[in-house]
């Protein structure tokens, strides 16, 4: 039967349409089924990858507290590790394996434990008043050779520039258009330009000088078999010349030892302690106090101290606050050392509460969004867990108390 020619033309298109139909569901049908037979281990490394090349933001509270339940027993799944992507260092990690204990005040590493949490890092908390180190947190990153230390490098600048008289505490230094700023206000907001100006009027030589002074390039502590000193440039940095040099630490390595020496010094008055670390309790009990050298920045710490506690109260480091009648004053520090590589957060800080005083220092490496804001947070949470445990109002003893002075500057 011959069809009419407007039914040659319907059918004609009914045939395209079944055709077109069943090739486009031959292909879906075969993209659905090589998605589906696709290895779960590609997929995977895809995934990784993927978010591997993203810094990831900071957990919530509530994340956090969940790490530290999974660190604690743990049972930390591989999931909680990034792997390439920008940093060397896991996200999260057990960091007490290694730690030997047996000459630290419990009372102080449990609290630094508790407070570093999740966190790739290390703390070491120290008396300022003697060197003694009470606690390290992760001895296998502390004693390593140093890393950048990003806007700590700071402190060293702003003592510099004061005992040069380059710079005051009151004096407003112009940096650019109509910019103007002192040095409490460029120490608590952490101002780049106002630290690269130091360096650029000082010059190499005399940063270098100061640098030494305050114990950058040697070691900080005393028969301390592990620890690695750290390490000055022997010029201006290529990377940004003397303005990166005192602004973000270029060409320095730091030790979490070398800043909890100078914090301590900036603490106590002046005083350059040998940091000593008992390993064990018979050592603790005859531990005996011995002066490096003795610095001259006596005048010049009421000059630094309102930034360090600006920093704490509305600057970059607001994360430490946790009592105003227990005032921190510290300095954070974040930036990326290159040469490991990984990204920092740093925060040099100690506490002032009576006769009883504290020096903490935080390093946190990368693998997650670490910075000195958070590395500040880990250190405000050592001083409130202290606090907690009526620390700071117990009597502190010192048996024998005999200083043994070293060189003196």
């Amino acid at each position: 039967m011959k069809l009419s020619p407007p039914c040659s033309r319907l059918a004609a298109l009914l045939l395209v349409l079944f055709i077109s139909s069943t090739t486009s569901f031959a292909k879906t049908a075969k993209r659905a089924s090589a998605k589906k037979a696709a290895p779960t281990a590609t997929r995977t490394r895809a995934a990784i990858k993927k978010t591997s090349s993203k810094l990831v933001a900071v957990t919530t509270r509530s994340t956090a507290r969940k790490s530290r339940s999974r660190l604690r027993g743990g049972r930390l799944a591989a999931a909680n590790y990034v792997t390439g992507g920008p940093w060397a260092e896991p996200t999260f990690a057990d960091s007490t394996v290694g730690d030997s204990v047996d000459g630290e005040d419990l009372m102080v590493r449990r609290a630094a434990v508790e407070a570093l949490g999740p966190y790739n890092g290390s703390i070491v908390v120290a008396d300022p008043q003697t060197g003694r180190i009470l606690t390290i947190v992760n001895q296998k990153l502390a004693f390593r050779s140093g890393f950048q230390p990003c806007s700590t490098v700071k402190i060293y600048a702003a003592l510099a520039g004061l005992n040069e008289g380059i710079i005051s505490r009151d004096t407003s230094v112009h940096l650019y258009g109509r910019t103007s700023m002192n040095l409490t206000t460029a120490l608590a907001r952490s101002n780049n330009p106002y630290f690269a100006n130091i360096g650029v009027r000082l010059g190499y030589e005399k940063v270098a000088y100061y640098a030494k002074l305050f114990g950058l390039g040697e070691k900080a502590g005393l028969n301390i078999d592990q620890e690695e000193a750290g390490r000055l440039p022997d010029g201006p940095p290529a990377n940004g010349g003397m303005g990166m040099m005192t602004s973000f630490g270029e060409g320095i390595t730091l030790t979490p030892l070398q800043l909890a020496s100078t914090m301590s010094a900036v603490a106590n008055g002046g005083t350059l302690y040998w940091l000593q670390y008992p390993r064990s309790q018979a050592e603790a009990e005859k531990f005996v106090p011995r002066i490096k050298r003795h610095l001259p920045i006596q005048d010049l710490i009421p000059e630094l101290k309102p930034g360090m506690l600006g920093a704490v109260e509305y600057g970059t480091a607001r994360r430490a606050a946790y009592d105003p009648n227990e005032p921190i004053f510290g300095k954070t520090g974040t930036c990326t050392d290159r040469s490991t590589p990984t990204h920092l957060g740093w925060f040099g800080s100690f506490n002032d509460v009576g006769n009883k005083k504290l020096v903490v220092v935080v390093l946190l490496t990368g693998g997650r969004a670490v910075s000195g804001p958070v590395a500040s947070g880990v250190a405000g949470q050592v001083y409130r867990n202290l606090s907690q445990q009526q620390f700071f109002v117990k009597t502190r003893t010192i048996s024998p108390v005999a200083l043994v002075s070293g060189a003196s500057w």
